[in-house]
């Protein structure tokens, strides 16, 4: 009934609660508030700092329509476009409807964004808008103000939260609802050892997981925690095999590894040129907004440029800016280019595509809710329908806002639901992976399920990963629970699913680049994708009818 569990010691203390958040990132910092706000008693847990998230790391901004003369159906339009045919137009909708409202909310709670001179909020535009709709603070530092001004109104208003502490498995009643999670705190956090949150209602809000790729732009808690303790509850997701790659990180050398310096679309957005290493500005002739093509048109045209060329990156120019804009536009990534011996001002500065984004993820309706009754997602690791089949820029830390709030709004009007008693010590006891295994299912993945992708690739990629899981269970090579075996093991997960999938889907779409299907196939794969995992603990991958959002359905308990 609880479905497949990680190997972990028995809860060995418990808190209960109305609400428990998995995340502290925008999506879940705004859902704990919304949430206390409305009298339910809420509980945070986190992985590591309350402010060591996904959103800090966010430079460019949070898009939506703030302008003179941008209008929620422009902003719904370039989203559509971005998204390749995949996107679910009423999650669209939802969100650049309600995002402006949503974004002055946040403003409301603290966060302070640029300004122009007249005193109205500074935007600017990045790939695939067609206007300025960018809100930033900081320059390139909007990330942080954000998570800045959620964790001081998350400790203002005295929200219980558990750092350090990395979420394992969800627990059930004998009905089958979610009743809370099990969890292991690292040490520093309020607890020690194995513990559990009891509670009706749980948020997942986990963030990415591009830790799977050898080089990302993701911190190293982006390990994909949430998407695999959902597949473990029975929870469907899709679309997991659209993962941006952004196209301008710092290029560090051909064998970097770990969370790589972001390079934002931003920077594009004020005029900085792509070029190769003869200065020619090759994304000119290749779309109409050039620089300002949607990331999977950008990314694939450096890839491709690079095969060319046969040279491992590509150069981004904005040595016109002048010291001044630098310093006062994009101090952030100034530094961070400087500390690496580049100088923007007086350099290009060397780019390539890196993982950034899961466009896919936990599969929910337009109130946050999954297919496990009381078990919701929101933010990077939900799947709303937004994106499609590539996300446009900065309409992230929107999603993340108007989805939470929407969670939060649907938890308060039903209140919460307690009736069985919490379980964990039902279901199979998955076996854990070793720690050491955890570059190896990095290298994989990023040999044959990055950038470019093939038959022939993904299914070296599906077959080794397999093969690394028997070897781990028919061999008995089982590791002993920890944190690095625990987050290995999630990172198996979720590698076999996001392969499986790009295997399945037989086309070239969005941010997914089959070298061996070249063109999109809207007759057979203008569809979704998703999966879940069997009993056998193999993906199971199943093909929507059409291009419509799939309705979400409670699974059968």
């Amino acid at each position: 009934m609880t479905g497949i569990r990680l190997h972990a010691a028995a809860p060995g203390w418990a808190i209960d609660a109305d609400v428990v958040v998995v995340g502290s990132g925008v999506a879940g910092l705004t859902a704990a508030l919304r949430c206390t706000a409305a009298g339910l008693r809420t509980v945070v847990v986190t992985k590591a700092n309350l402010d060591d998230g996904s959103t800090r790391w966010a430079q460019g901004g949070i898009a939506a329509a703030l302008g003179e003369g941008d209008t929620p159906g422009q902003h719904l339009d370039d989203t559509l476009v971005a998204g390749a045919g995949l996107c679910d137009e009423p999650a669209v909708r939802l969100l650049v409807t309600e995002g402006p409202d949503a974004v002055r909310r946040l403003m409301a709670t603290g966060a302070d964004f640029d300004r122009t001179d007249d005193g109205e909020i500074a935007l600017t535009r990045e790939g695939g808008h067609h206007r300025r709709r960018i809100a930033h603070a900081g320059g390139d530092a909007t990330g942080a103000e954000i998570s800045r001004a959620l964790v001081e109104a998350i400790r203002e208003r005295g929200v219980r939260t558990i750092e350090h502490a990395l979420v394992l498995d969800l627990l059930k009643d004998d009905e089958g609802r979610t009743a809370g999670v099990t969890l292991h705190v690292m040490g520093e956090g309020q607890h020690d050892g194995v513990g559990a949150v009891r509670a009706p209602a749980v948020v997942l809000a986990t963030g990415g997981m591009g830790q799977v790729f050898s080089a990302t732009t993701n911190p190293s808690v982006s390990t994909g925690d949430g998407v695999a303790l959902a597949l473990r509850a029975g929870a469907e997701v899709s679309d997991l095999e659209f993962v941006q790659f952004h196209p301008t990180v710092l290029f560090l050398g051909a064998g970097a590894e770990g969370q790589q310096p972001l390079v934002s679309e931003a920077v594009r957005g004020e005029g900085a040129h792509l070029v190769d290493a003869d200065g020619v500005r090759f994304m000119l002739g290749q779309h109409e907004l050039a620089e300002l093509a949607p990331r999977d048109i950008v990314a694939k045209a450096i890839t491709r440029r690079m095969q060319e060329q046969g040279a491992e990156h590509m150069y981004l120019d904005a040595r016109h800016f002048g010291a001044e804009m630098w310093e006062h536009r994009f101090p952030t990534i100034l530094a961070a280019c400087r500390s690496h011996g580049i100088d923007p001002v007086t350099d290009p500065i060397p780019v390539a595509p890196a993982a950034h984004y899961a466009s896919g993820g936990i599969r929910t309706d337009l109130d946050g809710r999954t297919t496990v009754p009381g078990l919701y997602a929101c933010g990077e690791v939900a799947c709303t329908g937004v994106h499609g089949a590539n996300r446009l820029a900065s309409n992230s830390l929107l999603e993340g806002l108007v989805f939470a709030e929407r969670i939060a709004a649907d938890i308060a009007e039903h209140g919460p639901h307690r009736e069985g008693v919490a379980r964990n010590e039902n279901g199979e006891v998955l076996t854990l992976v070793a720690p050491e295994i955890r570059r190896e299912i990095q290298r994989i993945m990023t040999r044959d399920a990055g950038v470019l992708r093939s038959a022939a690739s993904l299914t070296a990629a599906c077959d080794a990963l397999e093969a690394l899981r028997q070897d781990t269970e028919e061999e008995r090579k089982a590791a002993e629970p920890g944190v690095d075996s625990w987050e290995t093991t999630n990172l198996l997960c979720v590698a076999r699913v996001l392969a499986a999938a790009a295997l399945a889907r037989e086309e070239t779409r969005g941010c997914h680049w089959r070298e061996d299907r070249p063109d999109r196939d809207d007759e057979r794969w203008r569809r979704h994708l998703v999966v879940r995992i069997a009993a056998d603990r193999r993906p199971v991958v199943r093909v929507t009818e059409g291009a419509d959002f799939p309705p979400v359905t409670p699974a059968a308990p």
